[in-house]
């Protein structure tokens, strides 16, 4: 069985534990991999090889900090196919998926590259006479980052490449259930050029985690997975006096007008409330039918049920298996509790299954409706694919809706009226809204904002606010007197 190995000071070792995880396909769940949990003299050696690359990596040029990046750039999208397939073959994501998963982390990197012009400061002359202030942008030192299974090349690629970029070292702890691809991420960066300790991975649990947040040589952690998880590593790592930006659960709704396109309205439901299996920070979850658009519901629904579950290669599977075993138990007791809670069960895929891959973890698409603000199943993020139906008579009331809900990280509106759209987004409470767009993720240039619970934190991942969180600003005043001009120089200044 293959060990995954840990990459430190520049160098892919093998660990010293004996405490493994193993790495399973969740499409059979036959084992694939072990994961090794970094020993405590592995997770010392990491930060301490991150610590002294940082005192040569923080003085190399921005400029070549920049060419690092257009090399892993370029070496991403060489290997683009090959990374989907490793990680479609983890994650049981469908090949298309998993390839949208690496181009979107490949565009963050190609966001890297504008640093130089990114970390630009700004400059006051003659902020009073004979006085110059200036700013510059510094880098913080040792970041870490820990990330989820959902999507292994993309969230990496949120972090350390604009860390690093900044001046920073980084440590990535990937989740466990799907280490593969990270490390090969890690690879191609090491291709790329990044010299020994600038980049480190290590592997394992909770208890791998706990140093970097205590850790006084760490300076900032980034964060994606679920709410206590989330608020655990913002709390400790705050206490521990370093920045945090921790995105945690959602629960993201899309508002249907009546006067809304409903084939562009129904095309667009489907893959973004069951694709991925639904494990997607960003899937749509409830749909809230306003008015006569309720009468649209059972057409969608019969587009959502010709959506059949597949292998990571079978073209025509609308998507995979979830994780684990523990992600499918916990998704079809949600499943059972709201058919128990009084919600209209419209399509059930709670017994999907795929034929000679039985023992997989399969969950079909599953569409509620007569949904209620009290019920588990919209209480809490399902993370599979299953959609909750929503019915409110007005958009006040669909607004009222959205805005008690405790999660903010996306929402959308379907409309043809312009006067619809401007009110349901200045009002939403919610950092991400679309306008007839179901998901709307911001390119890089832009930066990630979920709200409420869905963030904890206040600069947000990539765009020019990742710049800001894994930065420094250094603010400088300076006075050169007359009298050390050489003679000769004439600064007679004439007004007339």
């Amino acid at each position: 069985m293959k060990q995954v190995p840990l990459l430190i000071n520049g160098e892919f070792i093998t660990s010293a534990t004996d405490e493994f995880i193993t790495v399973t396909n969740p499409a059979n769940n036959t084992p694939i991999a072990h994961a090794p949990c970094a020993t405590e003299s592995e997770m010392e050696g990491a930060i301490a090889s991150a610590t002294h690359a940082f005192s040569k990596w923080k003085n190399v040029p921005v400029t070549e900090r920049a060419r690092v990046m257009m090399r892993y750039q370029a070496l991403l999208k060489a290997h683009h196919d090959e990374i989907a397939t490793l990680l479609a073959q983890e994650t049981g994501k469908t090949f298309d998926d998993a390839k949208g998963d690496v181009w979107r982390g490949i565009e963050v990197v190609e966001q890297a590259m504008n640093a130089p012009a990114l970390m630009m400061g700004e400059t006051v002359e003659n902020v009073a006479r004979g006085v110059d202030t200036y700013s510059v942008t510094q880098p913080l030192g040792v970041c870490a980052g820990i990330t989820p299974f959902n999507f292994p090349a993309m969230i990496p690629l949120w972090m350390f490449p604009l860390a690093i970029v900044c001046g920073n070292t980084f440590i990535l702890k990937p989740s466990e259930q799907d280490p593969l691809t990270p490390n090969r991420l890690a690879e191609l960066f090491l291709e790329a050029g990044a010299p020994a300790g600038v980049l480190n991975v290590v592997h394992g649990g909770k208890e791998q985690v706990e140093p970097l947040l205590t850790d006084p040589r760490i300076k900032a952690v980034s964060f994606v997975g679920s709410v206590p998880v989330g608020q655990h590593i913002y709390r400790t790592a705050t206490a521990n006096m370093k920045r945090a930006q921790c995105f945690a659960g959602a629960k993201n709704h899309t508002v249907i007008m009546p006067d809304a396109n409903k084939e562009h309205v129904l095309n667009n439901l489907v893959g973004a409330s069951v694709g991925a299996a639904g494990q997607r920070c960003m899937a749509i979850s409830v749909a809230v039918f306003v008015g006569e658009a309720q009468q649209w519901i059972p057409e969608l629904v019969a587009r959502i049920a010709k959506v059949k579950p597949g292998l990571w290669d079978d073209e025509e599977a609308g998507f995979g298996p979830l994780i684990s075993p523990q992600a499918k138990r916990r998704v079809l007791g949600l499943i059972q509790e709201a058919k128990e809670e009084g919600a209209e069960c419209l399509l059930d895929g709670s017994t999907a299954t795929v034929e000679g891959y039985e023992d997989g973890n399969w969950v079909g698409p599953t569409v509620f409706n007569k949904v209620t603000a009290d019920m588990r199943i919209y209480t809490e993020e399902v993370f599979g694919p299953v959609l909750s139906c929503m019915s409110v008579d007005s958009l006040d009331d669909a607004l009222t809706l959205v805005n008690n809900n405790p999660y903010g990280n996306g929402t959308s509106i379907f409309t043809n009226s312009g006067a619809a759209a401007r009110k349901y987004q200045r009002n939403v409470e919610v950092g991400q809204v679309g306008i007839n767009v179901p998901i709307p993720v911001p390119l890089p240039f832009f930066s990630f904002t979920g709200w409420k619970n869905s963030f904890y934190g206040d600069l947000h991942a990539y765009g020019k606010q990742a710049i800001r969180f894994y930065s420094e600003t250094k603010t400088v005043t300076a006075r050169w007197l007359e009298d050390d001009v050489p003679s000769g120089t004439n600064l007679t200044i004439s007004l007339d």
